[in-house]
């Protein structure tokens, strides 16, 4: 593909029209890396997906980490990308799935898509990925995330829980801001973090209780056990009416 024709995708990969971005210069632009892109070409591609982070409209920030997690699978990878991006998907402020005008957004998702691309490539420190996940899960919002984001944040868990870096320490330290904010919780209404965490929690312990899979092959996860254990009891501090860890 030439420079022109790379930098007319990347224009439509930020467009208002879902068509346009989701329909055509995505698939495009994947299948580019995909293809295989010279150096030159990848880095200029992550440049521009970075600088995306900082666009004013979201559709043009939430895209962004596809193209990061394309280049790394494509077997590139710059540490400072993962820290740019995992910067923008903590502090991202729309959190909105679906769109009825722009498509899909998916900021959570596509940011958590990213997160299981690194954990499988194994280039980013996993207690990295375990953290910025939380962070994200407990961020203050008032979105309930409804389209499925929940489930895309857990598959990014397993592939994080399955790097053979993570400790069985590291991992129960990495969720321990998720049992303060369940210690911490008042009645009223439950805050949307912790709706949220509650359901990537459970969709975690299913995910586990499963054959975990990766680009539809079985994926080895030996601390499941211990991950399992760790969100049954953050999970039982806010359904202690309903049951209690075996």
């Amino acid at each position: 593909m030439r420079r022109s024709e790379l930098d007319d995708t990347l224009t439509g990969l930020a467009s208002r029209d879902p068509e346009v971005r989701d329909g055509r210069a995505l698939p495009t632009l994947l299948a580019a890396v995909q293809a295989g892109l010279d150096a030159d070409d990848a880095a200029h591609v992550a440049a521009v997906a970075l600088e995306r982070l900082d666009h004013p409209e979201t559709q043009a920030r939430t895209f962004a980490p596809l193209v990061i997690a394309a280049l790394v699978e494509s077997g590139r990878f710059d540490p400072t990308w993962w820290h740019r991006v995992a910067r923008w998907w903590v502090g991202e402020h729309d959190l909105r799935g679906h769109d009825d005008g722009l498509g899909w957004l998916h900021a959570v998702a596509h940011g958590a898509d990213l997160v299981a691309t690194c954990a499988a490539a194994r280039v980013v420190d996993p207690g990295d990925l375990l953290d910025a996940t939380v962070a994200r899960c407990i961020e203050p919002t008032d979105t309930v995330w409804r389209d499925q984001e929940d489930d895309r944040v857990a598959h990014a868990l397993v592939q994080v829980v399955a790097h053979p870096d993570l400790t069985a320490d590291r991992l129960v330290a990495g969720l321990s801001p998720v049992r303060r904010m369940f210690e911490s919780g008042e009645p009223g209404p439950v805050p949307a973090p912790a709706t949220n965490t509650m359901h990537v929690l459970r969709s975690l312990v299913v995910a586990l209780g499963q054959q975990p899979l990766w680009d539809d092959e079985p994926v080895r996860v030996p601390l499941a056990d211990v991950a399992v254990a760790e969100a049954c009891s953050l999970l039982a501090l806010v359904t202690p009416w309903s049951w209690r860890p075996a």
